[in-house]
């Protein structure tokens, strides 16, 4: 195959929130290749991004590939808790004082079980932070992430453009990931790492042949924002009942995140019922009065499960967020976590490169996945323990969870504890340059 010229090829964009397929930096040509990179990280959503962000300075050459445009991935109506561990790691970036003014705060979490009137109160005081973490809307993150990469002259953006195939190139033995653009074309890219960070479906990951190992729960999320006459006085709820937990999350202008979690038959009927009848529902779970309350977006139904890759790694091949685990959306981990690979993985390759060393070899990626495999365990341990002992009416699990909750309220230790995990001081940190 004649490598193509990439002079060819459209420059699409400065920004990419622009209508873009394809932004070259400096990617360059390799035998038996159209264009070879130093990082090739496929799925530009906010992991990604993330990713490519931490290394937009390192003099490397970073290929991004993309199923979708990034105008369409700014379109994504979801937010987000923001853990202080993930505002650290965007301080780092030089992305969080244009993020801060964009997002909200939130300086008190309130955890509350139906079945009991007892509510525990975290504060930032439990910690000695400032504050216990912030929530942003998807489109916000994002557009933050494309902004840092603008005029990155290292970083070659393409996408739309679909993952065809991966192997193992016989000159080289760099991965070779063949991708196909809109109109037809392909393009074969060479690096010596490839990182999949293209989600829980993640056809690299099944490329590779990486076994998974988790289930799907008997829950469904209904997610939404809405907008309260009220002030939500930068409070994130976390009210638990029996058919799973209901989240509040606190956005700019009055609006809340709403993640409402319910068996599936349920989930979807609360989709589908009308405005009306629904607000009367949710001002049930919300605790004021319907008319104070009104639907900002459409309803969005996802199943939820908990994945866990039985490895993060494979011959130069990287698995970050969605692509290497998944987990229950209580407590708002989630996002975090993939953040979290980034930004680790991303030390790595950087450490490796300074020391002379090949990044993409398997002494590196050994020490990625004992890193990030085994810390993720807890938290998704964390999470799938949480919800299975809230969503039940069991009388021994309730009393033992009631015990729990009078635990936290009254010491502590056991409140440090829990924001230490959930805040993301728990394991290593990542450290970025």
């Amino acid at each position: 195959m004649i490598p193509m010229n990439l002079q060819s090829l459209p420059r699409l964009y400065s920004n990419p929130a622009d209508q873009a397929s394809i932004t070259q930096g400096q990617a360059q040509t390799h035998a038996g290749a159209d264009v070879a990179a130093d990082v090739l990280i496929v799925g530009g959503g906010i992991v990604g991004a993330t990713l490519a962000c931490c290394l937009a300075d390192q003099n490397l050459r970073v290929v991004v590939v993309d199923a979708m445009a990034p105008a369409a991935n700014l379109e994504n109506k979801r937010a987000y808790a923001l853990t202080l561990l993930t505002i650290d790691i965007f301080r780092a970036l030089g992305i969080w004082a244009d993020l801060e003014p964009k997002v909200t705060g939130f300086n008190q979490i309130c955890l509350s079980d139906a079945a009991h009137k007892t509510v525990v109160r975290f504060t930032p005081q439990d910690i000695g932070r400032s504050e216990l973490g912030y929530v942003a809307e998807h489109r916000v993150i994002l557009q933050g992430l494309y902004d840092r990469l603008q005029g990155a002259k290292q970083i070659t953006w393409i996408a739309p453009a679909q993952v065809q195939g991966m192997e193992i190139g016989e000159s080289s033995g760099w991965r070779l990931v063949t991708v196909v653009l809109p109109n037809g074309e392909t393009l074969r890219l060479e690096a010596p790492l490839v990182v999949a960070a293209d989600g829980a479906n993640s056809t690299l990951r099944r490329q590779a042949n990486i076994p998974t190992w988790g289930w799907k729960y008997w829950q469904s999320c209904v997610g939404f924002t809405v907008r309260c006459d009220r002030p939500h006085q930068h409070i994130a709820y976390e009210k638990f009942w029996s058919s799973g937990p209901f989240a509040m999350l606190p956005l700019t202008n009055q609006r809340c995140q709403i993640v409402w979690t319910a068996p599936h038959t349920e989930a979807a009927e609360l989709a589908n019922l009308s405005e009306p009848d629904f607000l009367d529902l949710l001002a049930h779970r919300y605790g004021v009065p319907a008319q104070e309350l009104h639907l900002e977006t459409p309803r969005q139904v996802f199943p939820v499960r908990l994945m866990q890759s039985q490895t993060y790694r494979a011959d130069r091949l990287a698995l970050v967020g969605d692509a290497a685990h998944c987990c229950h959306p209580v407590g708002g981990q989630g996002m975090n976590l993939g953040i979290r690979d980034a930004a680790a993985l991303a030390e790595l390759i950087i450490t490796a490169q300074h020391q002379g060393q090949d990044w993409g070899d398997q002494p590196t990626l050994r020490r990625y996945d004992r890193w990030r495999r085994w810390e993720n365990w807890v938290i998704l341990a964390f999470t799938d323990t949480l919800d299975r002992t809230f969503s039940t009416q069991a009388w021994p699990v309730v009393w033992v969870r009631h015990l729990g909750l009078l635990g936290l309220q009254r010491l502590r230790f056991l409140r440090w504890g829990a924001l230490h995990l959930m805040t993301g001081q728990f394991g290593r940190k990542p450290k970025l340059p």
